[in-house]
């Protein structure tokens, strides 16, 4: 079976390998469900490792349905992660009504080729599964990344077995998958599981800090972005 790790880090990634992991998925920021990682974080991970690395492209947090701007910036790190030589692309994109936006997903799977492509969790939130899984292996998505539609892949596996019974496009189960239930998933068929194995370390005392957390921006039903006439009413207060 293989298994994928989800890795935030050089670090994260020197483990996953050392571990016996398969292959990688590089991205930033796992509280928000991950978003591309640094161009400088590809290059050293890619000098160090031997295993294949995927590399996440989601311009930001929140939900999967973007504007025109942000699919530029999505087909950018495409091409930048081709040119430095990674072996697949995760991402995906979704309309408003939560099916799978196939005309902009073909045009990153195009773009990405010939790297492995995988469509990632915004799977979990299509509401005609079935569909959606034809619609992808049609326009040349090689795998799923899912929880079976579920908050945990355990929760959900009665799915993602009846999914891969359905297509030849492999489905990763992913979402709380650990040592203790891994096995289920090999035992229902799939070829492939996500995980990763996150722990806490470097701690540091900041009592008495103030937190740099901020919870206003953790919105996953809209997006943040800079208002242009708060910023021009801030330029012109102080010029």
């Amino acid at each position: 079976m293989l298994v994928e790790v989800c890795t935030n880090s050089l670090q994260s990634a020197r483990n996953a390998e050392r571990a016996g992991a398969d292959r990688i998925e590089l991205c930033s920021e796992l509280g928000v469900g991950g978003i591309t990682p640094s161009a400088g974080l590809i290059q050293l991970v890619k000098k160090e490792l031997t295993i294949p690395i995927h590399v996440l492209v989601r311009p930001r947090g929140g939900h999967f349905t973007y504007s025109d701007a942000e699919f530029e910036v999505m087909k950018a790190d495409i091409l930048a992660c081709k040119a430095l030589g990674v072996h697949g692309i995760v991402s995906g994109i979704l309309m408003e009504d939560f099916s799978v936006d196939v005309e902009r997903t073909k045009a990153l799977v195009e773009l990405a080729t010939p790297m492995h492509f995988i469509f990632h969790r915004a799977f979990d939130w299509i509401s005609e599964p079935l569909e959606a899984i034809k619609q992808l292996e049609a326009i040349g998505v090689q795998t799923i990344l899912t929880s079976g539609g579920e908050p945990s892949a355990e929760k959900g596996i009665k799915n993602l077995g009846v999914w891969q019974r359905e297509t030849s496009i492999t489905i990763m189960a992913g979402g709380g998958a650990s040592p203790n239930n891994a096995l289920k998933f090999k035992d229902i068929g799939l070829s492939a599981i996500h995980c990763s194995g996150t722990s806490f370390g470097n701690e540091l005392n900041l009592e008495g800090k103030i937190s740099m957390n901020s919870s206003k921006h953790l919105v996953e039903n809209k997006v943040a972005i800079s208002n242009l006439d708060t910023l021009a009413s801030m330029v012109k207060a102080v010029k």
